[in-house]
Order: C-alpha cells, then structure tokens, then sequence
C-alpha cells in the first residue's frame, strides 16, 4: 500500500501579549529594537502532551488595510525588512511535554540601520508527526493508495528595529454605527497612523447615557496598524447591555498603546452623537 501525505500550512498572526498556536507558548509576542539593547530573548514552550519540533525562519509580510496579511519577498513603497539585521539562535527546537528553551535574538549591523522602522516577523513552523498516535502498523497492500492530510501549524510574530527619532500620531475617522433591532450593533471606523513608525494599541468603546452614566461596550486588544500602511479599517460588535439604547446617548472611542499595566493615555480619542 502507497501513503500519500499531502501537508496542509496553517498560519497564524496572534495579537496577543502571549501567542499560542497549536501547542506552542511563545513570549513575548513581539520583539522591538529602539534603544540601546542588541540581545533579546523569546521563551518557546510546549503545552501539549507529545514531544514536538519547530523550525524557525525570518519572513516578510505585507499587513492589507483590512488587517490581513500575505507573505511578500519585495517590500512595498516605504517599507524595510528587519531581517538583513538580525541573528538568532537556535534555528529549531524540540521540545518535550511542558518543555521551554529559550531562542536568543540578536540585533547586527546597527551602524548600517538608516533612521526609520525595520520590520520582519519570525515564523515558528511544526514539523508534522505523520505517525497518528496509538495507531497500529498496518499491513502493506501494494495494490491500493491512501492519503492522509497533515496540518502543519505555524505562528508569526513581528520583529521591529527603530532608528533615529520616532513621530506617530493616530486619528479616529469615518465612524459609524449600524444599530438593527433583532441583530447586535457593529461599530464602523478607520484607525489613521501617520509618522515613521507602526502602531500597536487598544481600541475601548463607552456608551455614554444622556445621563452620563458610563458603560464600557466593546474593546479590541493589540490592534496593530505596520508601516508603511497609513490607515486600517476595522469593525467591532457592541454589548447588548441592560439599559443601552443604541438610538440615544453617545459612543466614545479610544485607541491607547497595549500596556499590561494602568491605561495609558489615549492616542487618539472621539465621539459619535447617536440618534
């Protein structure tokens, strides 16, 4: 018997202070250059119950105005790839149930960086078992063919040289609301970035009554706008709470940096009068 493994590649961008995908923890999620440091470090580890392997690649992604993204090899107009500047080690792990190994990144060539944003994203790819576990050997029938389907996870999480001065500013614009009466609302908006770096932040959103009181609705983590993009669009649903009429009061909506501490101060903030 013939076995075709046909191996499909299942690719994941995670916005998240701690990314996850299959059974692999990686933190932090994203690694920044722009100061004074050469040398950081990303911790891998294992969640799962079986011993697995992962290679590990530099590639270049190319962030669309809807928030998806696609692998490129040419960077677009004002975008410049991290990776001629980075060395990193190992170039793959094998880690068993519960397992952690550091990967050890390193900043290079720093006097040839140019003031701006590098960017490029490492990618974490599992190397696929064919084996199904506990299955028993079969045996060989030369005369017949199957195929079995192989997912291969992976998980990419960006990596950012800053040179020079920075100066980012974010505006909220083109907002509006869609409020049925049998459906939940959907919040409308194009978060802009101008300025030579990319963004990385939270988007709140409070229902203020015609009373003033105060409801949070909606929020949206690790929203991430990438040079050389100016602009992202975006949709969130808003809460159906007790008290919310969506046709009285005003929406206020916010966009600060990610932080894991106290909230920082908004990078840009308005308001949508409701009716």
């Amino acid at each position: 018997m013939r076995t075709i493994h046909l191996l499909t590649f299942l690719i994941a961008l995670c916005p998240l202070y701690v990314a996850a995908q299959g059974n692999l923890l990686i933190t932090p999620m994203r690694v920044v250059f722009d100061g004074q440091k050469k040398l950081q470090e990303l911790n891998l580890a294992n969640t799962g119950q079986d011993t697995a392997r992962y290679l590990i690649s530099l590639i270049e992604i190319r962030m669309n105005s809807n928030g998806t993204f696609e692998k490129i090899t040419e960077p677009d107009s004002g975008q410049l790839f991290a990776s001629n500047f980075l060395r990193f080690f190992p170039k793959s792990v094998t880690l068993a149930p519960g397992e952690a190994q550091l990967v050890k990144v390193q900043l290079i060539k720093s006097g040839q960086l140019q003031q701006g944003e590098y960017r490029s994203h490492f990618y974490f790819r599992a190397v696929p078992d064919t084996r199904i576990q506990g299955e028993p050997e079969k045996p060989k029938d030369s005369a017949s063919i199957s195929v079995t389907l192989t997912p291969i996870f992976g998980i990419s999480i960006p990596v950012i040289i800053r040179s020079g001065n920075t100066d980012t500013r974010v505006n909220l614009t083109d907002i509006s609301l869609q409020a049925p009466e049998n459906a939940p609302a959907q919040l409308n908006l194009i978060v802009r970035r101008s300025g030579n770096h990319s963004v990385y932040g939270d988007i709140n959103v409070d229902y203020v009554s015609e009373k003033g009181k105060i409801t949070t609705v909606a929020s949206a983590k690790g929203l991430a706008i990438y040079t050389p993009n100016e602009f992202r669009q975006f949709r969130m649903e808003l809460d159906k709470k007790m008290g919310i009429d969506y046709h009285n009061g005003k929406l206020r909506i916010s966009y600060a940096r990610t932080s894991k501490d106290a909230l920082p101060e908004p990078m840009a903030q308005t308001e949508l009068q409701l009716q």
